[in-house]
C-alpha cells in the first residue's frame, strides 16, 4: 500500500487531466502585442483545482481565478506575445485534482490596518495584513482605518491605491524602474529606498476624480459615493499575472442626475467596482455591477485637471492631460511631479463630456441596463520607460485606444 501511495504522490499532474482545451489566439493588427490577456471561463469545465498551459511545447505562466469567492475557481487567464498578424494555438489542461502551480510574481496587491501603537516600525513597515474590510455608512473617518488609506495595486509599470471613503478616488505611484515596489514601499518611500531608485506619490487628488473614481451626478457636478449602507474593499485575487480588488458600496442613496424627468424617486444601489490590473501593462480595466437596471441614473467619471496641465481629448470616450503639481502639502521631502493621466470609455455609456473645470476633466457616463466598463491609465516622468511630453503621451493614448478597440481574437 505504501508503495502504491509513493507511486501515485509523484505521477505526473496529466494523469489527473480532465480535460484537455485548445485555444486559437490572433492578433488582428500589424503591431506587436506584448502581455495580452487571454481568460478562459470555466463555467463549462467543472469543478477544476490545476491548470497547465503550453505553447510550442514550453510551459507558460497561467492563474485561477475565484471571482465569486465560493472557493471554486471561474476564470483561467494567461499572458501572450503575438507579432503583427500572427496566430499561435495554446494547450490549456485542466486538473480536477492539485493545487494551482506558482510563478514568480509580476503583480501584486494589499491591504493593511493602520498600527500606530508599534513604534518600532517604520511607516512602510506595518503588518497587519487583511484582504477584506466592511466599514458601517456611518462610521467616522474610514480614510484612516487602512494604512495606505485604501487597498493598493500595482504591475510593474504602475502603482495605484483607492480611498477608503465617499471619494473613493484612485491616487497614482510614479516609478523610475520597471519593478514591483508596493511591497517594500507600502506608497510611503523613505530616504534610503529613494536613493536606489524606487518611485513614490506622484499626484494630488483631493475632492477631484484622480484617476477615473466613479461617482454619482446630480444634474449639474460629480457628487460622492455616499451615503451609503456599508462599504466594503477587497482583495479578490494576488496574482501572480493580475491582481483584482473590489470596491463594494451597498445602499447607495445615489442621485438621478435627472436622466428622465418622469423620475422622481430612485431606491437605493448596490455597486461593485471591479479594478483588474494585468503584468506589463499600466493600463487598468475597471468594470461597475449594480444589483439592477440603472437606464434611470446618471453618474459621473473623469480625471483630475492637475495644475497647468495641457488637455488632449478625441471627442469619442478617450480624455487625457499632462501637467506638474506638488503630488503632497509636504514640499520638503516631496518634489513637483509630472504626471500623464488617460481615461477610455466606450461611447455607448457617454452621455456628455463636460468642459473642464478647476477640479476635473469630466464625464457623465450611464447604461441602458446594470454595468458598464471602463478603462484607466496613467504615466510619470520620472519614468526611464515612458513618456516624457504631452505630445508623447497623447500620441501613445491615440495608439492605445485603437489596440483597445481592436483586442486580441481568442477562439477555444
Amino acid at each position: 500500500m505504501k508503495r502504491i501511495l509513493y507511486l501515485l504522490f509523484f505521477l505526473p499532474l496529466s494523469v489527473f487531466a480532465q480535460q484537455t482545451v485548445t485555444v486559437s489566439v490572433s492578433n488582428p493588427s500589424k503591431t506587436v502585442r506584448n502581455d495580452e490577456p487571454v481568460v478562459i471561463n470555466l463555467a463549462s469545465y467543472g469543478n477544476i483545482h490545476s491548470a497547465l498551459v503550453t505553447v510550442d511545447g514550453q510551459e507558460i505562466p497561467c492563474q485561477l481565478d475565484d471571482l465569486n469567492q465560493d472557493e471554486t475557481f471561474d476564470e483561467l487567464c494567461f499572458l501572450v506575445d503575438l507579432k503583427g498578424k500572427e496566430k499561435k494555438q495554446y494547450t490549456v489542461q485542466l486538473f480536477s485534482e492539485g493545487e494551482p502551480r506558482t510563478y514568480p510574481a509580476r503583480v501584486f496587491a494589499e491591504m493593511v490596518l493602520s498600527n500606530t501603537k508599534d513604534k518600532s516600525l517604520k511607516k512602510n513597515q506595518q503588518n497587519n495584513f487583511i484582504e477584506s474590510i466592511t466599514a458601517r455608512g456611518d462610521a467616522a473617518y474610514t480614510y484612516n482605518i487602512q494604512h495606505h488609506h485604501g487597498v493598493d495595486f500595482e504591475s510593474e509599470l504602475n502603482g495605484i491605491r483607492i480611498y477608503f471613503d465617499e471619494r473613493q478616488t484612485l491616487d497614482c505611484y510614479g516609478k523610475f524602474k520597471k519593478q514591483l515596489e508596493l511591497k517594500e514601499t507600502q506608497f510611503y518611500t523613505d530616504k534610503d529606498q529613494k536613493a536606489k531608485g524606487y518611485g513614490d506619490d506622484v499626484l494630488w487628488v483631493g475632492q477631484t476624480f484622480g484617476l477615473g473614481a466613479f461617482r454619482g451626478w446630480n444634474g449639474k457636478e460629480p457628487t460622492h459615493v455616499s451615503p451609503v449602507k456599508s462599504r466594503t474593499q477587497r482583495i479578490i485575487s494576488y496574482g501572480p499575472l493580475r491582481t483584482i480588488v473590489e470596491v463594494i458600496d451597498k445602499g447607495w442613496s445615489a442621485p438621478s442626475g435627472i436622466l428622465s424627468p418622469l423620475t422622481t424617486h430612485l431606491s437605493p444601489l448596490n455597486m461593485t467596482l471591479r479594478y483588474t490590473q494585468y503584468a506589463g501593462h499600466r493600463d487598468t480595466d475597471v468594470d461597475v455591477f449594480f444589483n439592477k437596471n440603472v437606464s434611470d441614473y446618471a453618474f459621473s467619471t473623469g480625471i483630475i485637471n492637475v495644475k497647468n496641465s495641457v488637455e488632449f481629448s478625441d471627442k469619442k470616450g478617450l480624455r487625457a492631460c499632462w501637467g506638474t503639481d506638488w503630488p503632497s502639502t509636504d514640499t520638503i521631502n516631496f518634489k513637483r511631479e509630472t504626471v500623464g493621466l488617460g481615461i477610455c470609455i466606450p461611447m455607448k455609456y457617454v452621455r456628455s463630456e463636460e468642459p473642464a473645470n478647476k477640479d476635473n476633466y469630466a464625464f457623465v457616463v450611464g447604461t441602458t441596463d446594470d454595468r458598464l466598463q471602463y478603462k484607466v491609465i496613467y504615466c510619470s516622468d520620472n519614468e526611464t520607460f515612458g513618456y516624457h511630453s504631452a505630445k508623447e503621451w497623447f500620441d501613445f493614448l491615440t495608439e492605445w485606444k485603437k489596440e483597445v478597440e481592436k483586442p486580441i481574437e481568442v477562439k477555444y
